[in-house]
C-alpha cells in the first residue's frame, strides 16, 4: 500500500517541489492550500498556475482549500488523511509584510503550525512531522559571528566552530528579530516541542534564501524571482 505524505504550501516554491518529489516515488499526495499568497501579495502572488501544474503533473493528486489557521478544518482532514509524512511549507513569508499585519503574520505562521501540530499528534501520531523553518529564526546574531572576505564571498573564520555550517546550539535570544522571525522562531520552538515533550518525529529544516523557475516572486517576497523577471520583461 502506498504512504500518504500532506504538504501544506503546496502551491508554492517548495511545496511544489516537495509533492513531485515524493508524488514520483509513489506517494499518494494531498496539497494543502488556499493560494493566500495572492492575498498577500496581490495578483503577481498568485499560485493557482502551480496547483494546476501538479494536478496535470500528478495522476491522483489530491488539492484540499484550506487555511492553516482555521482548526477545525485541520482537525478534519489529518483526520480523513492520516499521513505517514507531513512536510508542512505554508507561511506567512515577508518581512515588510509582517510589520504591516503582524495579526496574520503570527497567525499564519505560530498558530497555524500549532494547529497542525495538535491535529498530527491526536490523529497521525506515528506521521513524521517536517518543518520548513528560516534562518532568520537567529535574527542579528549571525553578524557577530567572525567572518572573512575572500574573493568572490564572505564565509565564516575557518577557526571558528561553525565555520562548516551554523548548528542547533546557535542562541536565538538576545538578538533583534524582524516580527517575520519572531513568528517563524515561535513555530520552529513549538515544532521542537511537540518532539520532545510528546514523543512526535519532528524536524525543523531552517533555509535560507530560496528561488526558483517555480517561484510566484513579488517586490515583497522572492525577490530575487522578482528581479529576474523584471531583466526579461525589462521592468525598471
Amino acid at each position: 500500500m502506498a504512504k500518504t505524505i500532506l504538504i501544506t504550501g503546496s502551491n508554492g516554491l517548495i511545496g511544489s517541489e516537495v509533492a513531485l518529489f515524493f508524488g514520483r516515488k509513489g506517494f499518494k499526495v494531498h496539497g494543502l492550500d488556499n493560494n493566500q499568497r495572492a492575498v498577500f501579495f496581490g495578483p503577481a502572488g498568485d499560485t493557482r498556475w502551480n496547483q494546476d501544474r501538479l494536478r496535470q503533473s500528478l495522476p491522483g493528486f489530491s488539492h484540499h482549500e484550506a487555511d492553516i489557521r482555521d482548526r477545525a478544518r485541520i482537525g478534519e482532514l489529518l483526520a480523513a488523511i492520516r499521513p505517514d509524512l507531513l512536510v508542512h511549507t505554508a507561511a506567512q513569508p515577508s518581512h515588510d509584510l509582517a510589520a504591516r499585519i503582524p495579526f496574520d503574520d503570527f497567525d499564519t505562521n505560530a498558530v497555524g503550525t500549532l494547529n497542525l501540530l495538535e491535529a498530527t499528534r491526536h490523529f497521525a501520531p506515528e506521521s513524521a512531522f517536517i518543518f520548513t523553518s528560516t534562518d532568520k529564526i537567529y535574527g542579528a546574531a549571525v553578524n557577530q559571528l567572525p567572518f572573512m572576505e575572500l574573493e568572490s564571498r564572505w564565509e565564516i573564520n575557518r577557526e571558528h566552530t561553525y565555520a562548516s555550517g551554523i548548528r542547533e546550539d546557535m542562541a536565538i535570544d538576545q538578538t533583534m528579530h524582524s516580527l517575520f522571525g519572531v513568528s517563524k522562531a515561535s513555530a520552529d520552538l513549538l515544532v521542537q516541542e511537540y518532539g520532545r515533550y510528546f514523543g512526535m518525529y519532528t524536524a525543523c529544516f531552517r533555509c535560507g534564501c530560496l528561488t526558483g523557475p517555480k517561484h510566484s516572486g513579488t517586490q515583497l517576497h522572492g525577490f530575487l524571482a522578482y528581479l529576474m523577471k523584471c531583466i526579461m520583461t525589462y521592468t525598471p
